[in-house]
Order: structure tokens, then sequence, then C-alpha cells
């Protein structure tokens, strides 16, 4: 079966969606280099993993090659330092959830993202349970 031509909104959510869990990769190795506890860095090196196949499945989609961007990767070490992993994680797990959101419209469409989706919803209850 022939899949429908992507229309613009969903290119525009797919390269958004790209672009994030790219940006995720970097933001979780980042974290992974400087919290205290190894159990959550070597959690963060396997999630860092599992955000560049997420990127993978949005490429293939999108058929674009996009740069991460380091903003996350700079900000979140700087928010662990000054928060502290009690008041960050639990923000952190909040921006997994919202991707479930921004992917759920997607999956009827490209099924390839509903395992992407699922992901993410472990993911979130990944970083909450290193509280």
């Amino acid at each position: 079966m022939k899949q429908d031509a992507i229309t613009k909104e969903e290119m525009k959510i797919l390269v958004k969606s790209q672009q994030g869990e790219l940006d995720a990769v970097l933001m979780y190795q980042a974290l992974a280099d400087v919290v205290k506890d190894e159990h959550d860095a070597e959690t963060f090196r396997k999630l860092a993993a599992e955000e560049g196949h997420h990127a993978a499945v949005f490429k293939e989609l999108t058929g674009q090659v996009l740069t991460p961007k380091k903003t996350k990767a700079v900000i979140l070490p700087m928010l662990y330092r000054l928060l502290g992993k009690k008041k960050l994680y639990p923000k952190i797990a909040e921006g997994e959830y919202a991707a479930i959101k921004t992917y759920q419209p997607l999956v009827e469409k490209f099924p390839t993202v509903e395992s992407v989706k699922n992901d993410e919803k472990r993911h979130g209850d990944t970083v909450k349970a290193l509280l």
C-alpha cells in the first residue's frame, strides 16, 4: 500500500521531532558527564543512544540531515548543578511525556513513530525512577 504524501504540517512536526530527538542525544550525554550518581550517568547514556535511534526513525521519514543544537546540552548540566536532581529530573520526565502528545497524531499515518512514542513514556518513567 502506497503511503499518502506527507503534508506540509506533518513535515513540520516530523522535522521538529527529529530535531528534538537529536538535541536530546546531546542533552543526555552532557548530563551523563556531570551527574554525581554513576547509575544515573549510565541511564542517561542509554537514553542518549535510544534518542539517537528515534532521530534516525524521523530522518527516515523526513529525508533530512539535521545538526543537533547544543542549547539543552549546555543548560541542563547547569540546571543540574543549580537545582539538583530532585528538581531537574521531574522536568526532564515532563519533556518526555510531552513528546507522547506530539507523536500520537502521527502514529496512524507513520506506524514507525509508535515505538518512539512508547519509548518516550518509558524514558519519562525511567528518569522519574532515578529519584
